[in-house]
């Protein structure tokens, strides 16, 4: 579509376009008013971790997804829950969401509360409860290494108090206890040494991940702490099983204590090194361990974030707009009826001759249905001005090859074929010719009611030989130079009857009568046009706009041209009055059409008079 078409169809469905926005927005204001409010506080905190001795794209990472990680622990079913038991009253799922902020290490946390000061308060209320099990989260990991370090360190302390008894009293029931301890603690040992390398080798640190990283560097840290312990629990076991055997005289002697000794020294270095392995571990808790710091306290909001009446109306609004719009558009596209001109031109390769408006819209009762007499009663309306413009097209059409025959047809029924014949037959006796309205349509005539004039005989009569031609031939006061014959009976062969001899004879001789003879013929949709055709000068194509679909237009004037028609153009007929684009000179004119009088101002059935020829004088 063009420009033009797309602002004649905004024009046309204006009202639909409004009636729909106005619908929409009052709807949608409507339902927005009865809504409860729903307030939203905001509240920022921020994820601290400590100072990292390197920091690259992988520490980056880390950092983000630490940041998401905390964001979605504001949602679990443990905080909420423990939120709700702080805070005195239930914290839905929902209520609460948690987003970072941009790439940086804020989250900003907002919930929705139909009470302004309950969404403060569980805002608020969540924060604190994430602080309060922030180092319960992240100390579960360590909880285990702590208990294992530190039943080392308690055993140690055992045996440094045993072997300083023992350097006093040494007896082989001592020595074999201290084996079985020492057993002991080297059966715990291995089995961890063993599960940390089995770990630390299913990590491969060419495609691990970042998380996978960070627990390798501390299996292998524990790895490093454990190993050095068994290695002196070894030394022990050696010393106690090969040099703490008691002599046969049951006395002490020198390499005896020196073992004691030298136990007592391990042990002692056991109990040192668990000591700073625990303080190690403590450290790499307290490193890695985030600390939330609020930033930003949520406040009470004063107004609502919903329901938001005018906004909802505007958007409501909009999109009644856009639904009525879509419906218009695809009403139009839908639409295979012929509108403009252009689309005349365009679809059926003829001119449009003349352009008429609506005249069922004037008059009530019988005066409705008497549209023919129109420019006779109304000669200073637009709709006299289209025919007198319709009537100068025509002679100027047939300057070289004056017409004698003029029909009237239209694509289908009711398209107001017969008004256009008959305010035609009019406009061309205003202009002094004789003129003959020959109504040709043998199977639902109107120009007899157009008129309002007897049928008992007419154009069947005549050509079967019943009447003359004076005896059929009417005439009216109201327009000089008029002549009217109607069809008369209905013949059961209308056909046959207009492709007669008689009927091409009967032609013949009427011109001799009458300047201009204008036929009105039965729609396109029966034979009886064709067959006319052949008897005419020119054929006027009637359609009307808005009603007449394209494919029915085009496909009856296809036939025409197989037998040579000649096909004056297209006369569209009751345009609507608020289209006056499709006649440039409506809109000019109908200031003097509105203020004109006429001294017809009714279709008066007195003006009519039947003259019959066979009068003998």
């Amino acid at each position: 579509m063009d420009i033009r078409k797309i602002l004649n169809i905004v024009k046309r469905w204006i009202w639909l376009w409004i009636v729909g926005g106005l619908l929409a927005g009052v709807g949608g204001y409507f339902i927005s008013s009865q809504q409860t409010p729903e307030y939203q506080a905001s509240t920022r905190f921020v994820v601290l971790r400590a100072a990292q001795t390197s920091y690259d794209y992988y520490s980056y990472l880390d950092s983000q997804q630490l940041i998401s990680t905390y964001a979605q622990l504001l949602s679990t079913e443990s905080l909420l829950q423990r939120a709700s038991e702080v805070l005195g009253f239930p914290v839905k799922k929902g209520q609460a969401t948690a987003q970072q902020v941009g790439e940086t290490q804020f989250v900003e946390l907002t919930v929705k509360d139909t009470i302004p000061e309950k969404a403060a308060a569980i805002a608020n209320g969540l924060i604190e409860v994430l602080i309060e099990q922030n180092e319960q989260l992240q100390a579960v990991r360590y909880v285990a290494a702590e208990e294992n370090i530190q039943n080392r360190i308690n055993q140690a302390e055992t045996q440094i108090a045993i072997l300083q008894d023992q350097i006093k009293n040494i007896s082989s029931a001592t020595v074999e206890e201290q084996v079985q301890q020492v057993q002991t603690q080297m059966n715990e040992l291995q089995p961890q040494i063993s599960d940390l390398e089995y770990k630390i080798s299913q990590i491969d640190p060419e495609f691990a991940t970042n998380e996978q990283e960070l627990l390798r560097f501390e299996y292998q840290a524990t790895l490093d702490q454990i190993k050095p312990i068994m290695t002196l629990y070894q030394e022990i076991y050696t010393n106690l099983v090969v040099f703490g055997q008691p002599s046969e005289a049951g006395v002490t002697t020198t390499g005896q204590m020196d073992q004691l000794k030298t136990t007592l020294n391990l042990y002692e270095q056991i109990y040192i090194s668990s000591i700073s392995n625990l303080e190690s571990v403590r450290l790499m808790r307290a490193q890695n361990t985030p600390n939330v710091v609020q930033v930003e306290v949520a406040t009470v909001p004063d107004d609502p974030i919903s329901p938001k009446p005018y906004q909802t109306a505007a958007l409501s609004g909009a999109v009644g707009l856009l639904m009525a719009a879509g419906i218009v558009f695809l009403v139009e596209y839908l639409d295979d009826t012929v509108k403009t001109p252009d689309e005349v031109k365009e679809l059926l390769g003829l001119p449009v001759i003349g352009l008429v408006g609506d005249l069922q819209s004037s008059g009530n009762g019988n005066k409705r249905k008497r549209t023919g007499m129109h420019v006779a009663y109304q000669p200073r309306s637009p709709v006299s001005e289209a025919f007198r413009s319709l009537r100068t097209n025509l002679e100027f059409s047939s300057i070289d090859d004056p017409l004698k025959t003029v029909m009237v047809t239209s694509p289908g029924a009711s398209e107001g074929k017969t008004t256009i014949a008959a305010n035609l037959a009019i406009a061309l006796a205003q202009s002094g010719r004789k003129i003959l309205l020959l109504d040709a349509d043998l199977r639902r005539p109107s120009v007899h009611q157009q008129f309002d004039i007897s049928n008992r005989a007419g154009l069947s009569d005549l050509v079967r030989g019943k009447f003359d031609i004076s005896d059929v031939t009417q005439k009216t006061n109201a327009v000089k130079n008029l002549s009217i014959i109607t069809s008369g009976s209905l013949p059961p062969d209308p056909a046959e009857l207009l492709g007669s001899e008689r009927m091409r004879n009967l032609l013949e001789e009427l011109k001799q009568y009458f300047d201009m003879i204008v036929i009105d013929a039965p729609p396109l949709l029966v034979a009886d046009p064709q067959i006319l055709c052949g008897l005419s000068d020119g054929m006027i194509y009637v359609i009307q706009p808005g009603r007449t679909r394209a494919l029915a237009a085009k496909t009856p004037l296809e036939e025409l041209e197989r037998i040579n028609i000649k096909l004056l153009g297209v006369v569209m007929n009751r345009i609507p009055k608020n289209r006056g684009y499709y006649y440039g000179g409506f809109e000019y004119y109908s200031p003097y059409s509105n203020k004109s009088t006429y001294h017809h101002n009714e279709y008066d059935t007195n003006d009519y008079e039947v003259v019959e020829s066979n009068q003998r004088s």
